[in-house]
């Protein structure tokens, strides 16, 4: 028997974690549903808008992220670089620091993602095109201004994390 059927024979999952699964996604799906009215009403109210920052780090705690916060959290015009290893980081960061994010344009090719990218901020850009690079500079830097802390994943992609994978650093320009 080869390594190929054994995997074709195994189940993907328990049932016991398909159950698991349906929980945490339900659970996902509560928040969403709890966080999203909240949000327009304090947009209505004009009021610091806290929903994003809590609906993401709500989902982090779904997924089963255990976070712990050392230090001083950032404020006013935090500018931070992490590599990307999982969808995971984005509600664990956000969650923690309440940063916006920079993204690859294509996410907003996708109505849901892109909806709910643009409740946190995000700025999309297209680092494929270089004539716009100073475009998406100016982006970033009014961004750092209107939201207080900005994620970049400098790397453009996921990564294992046991490695540095070259940076795309025409972004860092906006720290000039």
């Amino acid at each position: 028997m080869n390594a190929t059927a054994d995997l074709v024979d195994r189940p993907a999952f328990s049932l016991v974690g398909r159950l698991r699964i349906a929980l945490r996604l339900a659970g996902m799906l509560l928040l969403l549903l709890a966080c999203v009215p909240l949000y327009y009403l304090w947009r209505v109210v004009r009021l610091p808008n806290p929903w994003p920052r809590l609906f993401l780090g709500g989902i982090a705690k779904v997924a089963g992220a255990r976070v712990s916060i050392a230090g001083k959290r950032a404020s006013g015009g935090a500018f931070l670089l992490s590599n990307h290893v999982s969808w995971l980081d984005i509600p664990i960061i956000a969650g923690a620091s309440g940063s916006a994010f920079v993204a690859h344009s294509g996410l907003a090719d996708v109505g849901l993602l892109k909806w709910l990218c643009e409740m946190n901020d995000t700025v999309f850009v297209a680092r494929h095109e270089r004539r716009s690079v100073h475009a998406q500079v100016e982006q970033v830097r009014a961004a750092l201004t209107d939201t207080g802390a900005l994620t970049v994943f400098p790397e453009g992609t996921t990564s294992d994390g046991t490695s540095l994978l070259p940076f795309k650093s025409s972004l860092l320009s906006a720290l000039d």
